[in-house]
């Protein structure tokens, strides 16, 4: 576990600077306060005050996604969550989960158990056991990119899709592009459905034509872009809108295996801006998700619902990150369907 020196020595601060702002006096800056605060969530420091208050504890249940280092994407969500907390000292536990684990307990059996008073749940799927569970829960639970209908128990965090996704039309309309493609995510998947709307609904406000072979399912991996990329660009696509960045990465690859340079025969954009984004190559055009930001609201909403502040759905407004893979189209881009 993280001491005050550690922090003190990963800030470059006195010991007793750290003491100040973990313990709110008011002779240190707001903003130092609360680098110790957020260092010390980022560090596992837990102090002896906090340890004691056993029933302010939450949870955070974590399912098909990667969240144990900085370059991942659930990285920030959980630590935006734990630096929200902190200040309310909430106590916070990451437990991973698989269908399995759903399968052996009930979920609100497992809450009160172990004394829990509310829970965020990041990366689950529609089809989990726990989700269906959730229509009738009296929990307070958050769910990231999910959405249960009718229980005022149970809320809603995200990013605008529909925002997003239209963003990124507009920027390639902007550049003379009009064959877009969408190369989704999984089918079953709530945020999935929600962008392959956006995108119908962005493209016919902006009269272009829809063709269904143009949207594929795929899955959130870098590897899945083999099974489609190929067909899009014999379809005649000059640019390709991505469920998310690793999908992007894998457009790019398969651009390039197919003979096709990026941006000059055809424009990718992605969706998340994870940090591997601006390292690519080139350096990707995304829709930024701020990820600590959707921490804190994930923790923030689920303390309102705590305190009987029934939210239905809380969404975080896309950013439009425009790097190098987007250009404007050639006049003899790619190839004609």
């Amino acid at each position: 576990m993280a001491t005050i020196k550690d922090i003190a020595n990963r800030l470059g601060v006195s010991v007793s600077t750290v003491s100040k702002g973990l313990n709110g006096a008011s002779d240190i800056s707001e903003q130092l306060r609360q680098s110790v605060l957020d260092t010390a969530v980022e560090m596992g420091y837990t102090p002896k005050q906090m340890r004691a208050r056993e029933a302010k504890k939450l949870c955070i249940f974590i399912e098909n996604m990667e969240y144990e280092t900085s370059e991942q994407f659930g990285y920030d969500i959980i630590l935006g969550f734990k630096q929200a907390a902190y200040p309310a000292h909430y106590g916070v536990t990451v437990i991973p989960v698989t269908p399995a684990f759903q399968a052996g307990e009930k979920y609100d059996t497992y809450m009160l158990k172990n004394g829990y008073a509310g829970a965020f749940f990041v990366g689950f799927a529609l089809q989990d056991a726990w989700l269906a569970q959730l229509h009738t829960t009296s929990i307070p639970t958050t769910l990231f990119d999910n959405y249960i209908r009718k229980n005022p128990n149970v809320s809603y965090i995200g990013t605008d899709s529909f925002e997003g996704i239209d963003d990124a039309i507009e920027h390639l309309i902007s550049l003379g592009h009009r064959k877009i493609a969408l190369l989704n995510g999984s089918a079953h998947s709530m945020i999935t459905e929600q962008r392959r709307q956006a995108y119908i609904e962005s493209m016919n406000a902006h009269g272009l034509e829809i063709n269904e072979k143009c949207m594929p399912y795929g899955y959130y991996v870098a590897a899945a872009a083999k099974d489609h990329v190929a067909n899009l660009l014999s379809l005649g696509a000059t640019a390709i809108v991505c469920g998310n960045d690793l999908l992007a990465s894998g457009a790019l690859e398969e651009c390039r295996a197919n003979g096709f340079r990026v941006p000059e025969d055809i424009s990718i954009i992605g969706f998340d801006d994870i940090p591997i984004s601006a390292k690519l190559t080139p350096p990707l055009t995304t829709i930024r998700q701020d990820r600590i930001e959707l921490g804190k609201c994930g923790f923030y909403t689920l303390h309102s619902v705590i305190n009987h502040v029934s939210i239905c759905k809380n969404l975080l407004r896309p950013q439009l990150i425009i790097r190098d893979s987007t250009a404007p189209v050639r006049n003899n881009g790619c190839p004609a369907p």
